[in-house]
């Protein structure tokens, strides 16, 4: 599922910034892309604001019948757990086994990339993509204590067994929890392992305007 319901007012357009334009397509069209070049991709599920529609409805004239449309909800978890609803009997039935979640505004993840957390997930239950966070030091108070060995960024697509992930979600629906992403409500709900499968520091989310000029940048080099 790509997630495209958030508003990022950080880009400072009126526009969603999914829909801006990069290298001639629309950002969100790119992720769209990748995740449909992937054997063993079935399913693709974009989530959206309803007030979004006809700009989404534009993007998938170049996927037709082969992306369905979900409403997201008011936080980023409730959006997740509305496209998981959607996709409940599936799940339940087995003909979904893996799910895997990413931000819209990651328009240059790679076919390759989306093949590594798909292949992780099936056989693990749980992968997330990162980088090595070198710049990331441990604080005491208000002193430096040194670096913090072993951290990450983690990037998104994130892939979970799908049965866990949408229990997982109700439950935290019915206790009120709300994580600060996938993996951190799987970790809190679930008993999965979870793999960091190696990102790529291309794998940039757009957030300010200048994100923009990189990725186009980035798509110009091929």
């Amino acid at each position: 599922m790509v997630l495209a319901s958030g508003a990022g007012t950080r880009v400072g357009a009126k526009l969603n910034k999914v829909y801006l334009p990069v290298a001639g397509k629309r950002v969100v069209a790119w992720s769209l892309d990748a995740f449909a070049r992937v054997p063993g991709i079935d399913v693709l599920v974009l989530v959206i604001r309803p007030q979004d529609t006809e700009l989404a409805r534009e993007v998938l004239a170049a996927h037709p019948g082969e992306v369905e449309l979900v409403h997201g909800g008011a936080t980023r978890q409730g959006s997740e757990l509305n496209a998981l609803r959607h996709l409940t009997s599936r799940i339940e039935s087995g003909e979904i086994d893996a799910v895997l979640l990413h931000d819209a505004a990651r328009p240059l993840v790679t076919p390759d990339l989306i093949a590594d957390v798909l292949a992780d997930t099936r056989l693990h239950g749980g992968a997330v993509p990162g980088v090595a966070a070198d710049d990331i030091v441990r604080v005491d108070g208000d002193t430096v204590s040194g670096a913090l060995p072993g951290a990450i960024r983690v990037q998104t697509p994130q892939g979970f067994r799908a049965a866990p992930l949408l229990e997982a979600y109700e439950t935290a629906e019915r206790e009120g929890f709300v994580g600060t992403d996938t993996s951190s409500c799987m970790e809190r709900f679930s008993a999965l392992p979870v793999r960091w499968v190696p990102g790529s520091a291309e794998n940039l989310k757009i957030t300010y305007p200048h994100d923009l000029v990189v990725a186009e940048q980035v798509i110009g080099r091929g």
